[in-house]
């Protein structure tokens, strides 16, 4: 599962656990395998440099070999921009790493390999095929029939092997990423049955083509649950080696390969600290994201029991060498915004790189948000999250907020918040309605961060007065009727409940209106919008359903929570929208008319 398309939510299911989609690799990684169809660089890779790189060995006591001495693979996952490989290839080295993963090959992928042999580092190069990184990402590919996917694939891959085979810092190939079990969004039944076993038929294809081109390195391919297995073992004799992607499950590996019976040895291509796919959720239902240490020791642990499947075991690439600073950055990034995260020192202690006069994050505990009846929109809220700094530097303090379980933004934007002693935050909570995450972050000024994190359940704020409209018929110009969690009828505007919606059409002007029962006065307004808000609107009156009245205006919305006091009075009140905020309708929670 390649970084930037790390943690939506996934489907709860025995397992094989689902790996789900995470925001733009995958789009990224079919343009740069697009970018690769275009040609080959006018000159070839160092030539006759490379290694002989080799599985060694018989049943259970194998080795990988790189130019006859032994190799453990002690890796990384790679996150930066492969231009950018020269300035962070020493600090991987320094590490204690000798290896790094990648998801595409092509021409942009020389600058790593450049920068890995000059700093004694090798890539496990990959080649993306669809659908990877977890159920359907990147589209569906029939593999019983679309020869021309395939064809273009068989041809593709052995030109980029050819380029790069005797470049000294390539280790081996590895083909595809989490597609068997990928292929349970696109089919089902027999069906999925069958193209599992096309698919790994297929990757058997390529494998072939590539040991023509290339003898001198090993060819694996990478799934995410080592169900997958059988299916290699049936259809691809050809792998060198097998590779699972593995988290909180890592060390339960061992165990299902020796339960499973398999002749072949196993890296582990992606493991690490628990993912969102295998945590419980919290108080407010969302997967609660462990703590900086617990992730520390995640790490230690995924290794520690690649270590002790002696001879089957070849090693792994940890997930993740990455440097965004967004919610799955945050969950797994070493050095999210280039900070040095307490589980950046855990690989390191782990690879047995040099941790003599390293200085460490500070480390947060215990923290927690007083939140559980949920924290009223633009309101402030306690948050505690107090620090130390096993160096004693001076601590600085930041706090973020994601919309990640609203709206599907990954993106942490700066939070409203003034310090107070012992380490409590009074934090301005969003506008929007739903469970946002909340980020504390803790910075040495020495290059390092701790980052500990919680949810909070925005509400609406309390309004006095009686409520005009709970329970009160409604009407719309238009009705989603399908789709997601529609129908999204106007009646969802007056029953109380913030999760449930009206939405209209996807044009202007449209309009919900309440009607209760009689001509009544009104003093305040409250609107709880959707994603899609109304950027212009009027609240209206009327005696008659015919005649209306404008008692409000609104041209700046911005959606969110609006609320407003007015003065009006009427059998029917109606928001009449001009001007939408986003591309689709408008869409809204509750219409609340008070008294």
């Amino acid at each position: 599962m390649p970084h930037s398309e790390l943690l939506t939510r996934p489907r709860r299911r025995p397992r094989p656990r689902r790996r789900a989609r995470r925001t733009g690799v995958a789009a990224a990684l079919t343009a740069l395998l697009a970018a690769g169809l275009t040609g080959l660089p006018a000159s070839s890779a160092t030539a006759a440099a490379g290694s002989v790189v080799e599985v060694t060995g018989s049943q259970g006591d194998w080795q990988l070999t790189v130019d006859g001495a032994p190799y453990q693979v002690k890796g990384l996952t790679w996150g930066p921009d492969m231009a950018d490989a020269d300035t962070y290839m020493p600090d991987v080295r320094s590490m204690g790493a000798n290896t790094v993963r990648t998801w595409g090959t092509d021409a942009s992928s020389k600058p790593l390999f450049d920068a890995a042999a000059a700093n004694g580092v090798k890539v496990i190069a990959g080649f993306w095929l669809q659908p990877g990184g977890g159920p359907g990402s990147g589209g569906c590919v029939n593999y019983l029939t679309d020869t021309g996917y395939k064809n273009d694939m068989l041809a593709e891959f052995p030109k980029w092997v050819a380029e790069y085979k005797d470049h000294p810092g390539v280790l081996m190939w590895n083909v595809g990423n989490e597609s068997v079990l990928g292929l349970d969004k696109c089919f089902a039944g027999d069906e999925l049955e069958e193209q599992r076993d096309a698919y790994t038929s297929f990757v058997n294809d390529i494998a072939k083509e590539i040991h023509a081109v290339d003898p001198n390195h090993p060819v694996t391919s990478t799934d995410a649950w080592t169900g997958a297995w059988p299916y290699y073992e049936r259809n691809a004799p050809d792998l060198d080696l097998y590779a699972v992607n593995a988290y909180q499950a890592g060390c339960g590996v061992r165990a299902d390969w020796e339960e499973g019976g398999y002749s072949k040895p196993y890296i582990l291509t992606e493991a690490g600290p628990s993912g969102e796919w295998e945590v419980p959720d919290d108080a407010n239902g969302v997967p609660k994201e462990p703590a900086d240490t617990a992730k520390a020791e995640g790490y230690q642990e995924s290794w520690d029991c690649v270590t002790g499947h002696t001879g089957v075991a070849l090693g792994a690439t940890l997930f993740h060498y990455g440097t965004e600073d967004d919610f799955g950055g945050v969950w797994f990034n070493l050095l999210p915004d280039g900070k040095k995260r307490l589980s950046y020192y855990a690989v390191k202690e782990a690879y047995g790189g040099d941790t003599g006069g390293d200085n460490t994050p500070p480390v947060i505990s215990g923290m927690t948000a007083d939140s559980a009846e949920g924290v009223p929109a633009g309101r402030e809220f306690t948050v505690r999250a107090p620090a130390t700094d096993p160096d004693g530097d001076e601590i600085s303090y930041s706090v973020h907020l994601s919309s990640k379980y609203v709206d599907e933004n990954g993106s942490l934007t700066d939070a409203e918040f003034t310090r107070e002693p012992d380490g409590t935050f009074r934090v301005t909570a969003p506008d929007r309605l739903g469970v946002w995450k909340l980020y504390v972050k803790a910075e040495d000024g020495q290059g390092n961060v701790g980052i500990e994190t919680t949810s909070v359940k925005v509400v609406p704020p309390p309004v006095d007065g009686t409520h005009l409209s709970r329970g009160k018929a409604a009407t719309a110009s238009s009705t989603q009727a399908a789709g997601g969690d529609c129908p999204c009828v106007a009646g969802n505007t007056t029953d109380g409940d913030h999760g449930t919606r009206w939405a209209s059409d996807w044009s202007d002007p449209q309009w919900v209106q309440v009607d209760l029962g009689e001509k009544t006065s009104f003093s305040h307004v409250q609107l709880a919008w959707e994603t899609s808000y109304a950027k212009s609107y009027t609240v209206q009156t009327s005696d008659n359903g015919s005649d209306w009245q404008t008692v409000h205006t609104t041209t700046g919305g911005d959606g969110g929570i609006d609320d407003f006091d007015v003065s009006g009075s009427g059998r029917y009140v109606r928001v009449h929208g001009t001007e939408r905020g986003t591309g689709w309708g408008y869409s809204l929670y509750e219409f609340g008319i008070y008294s």
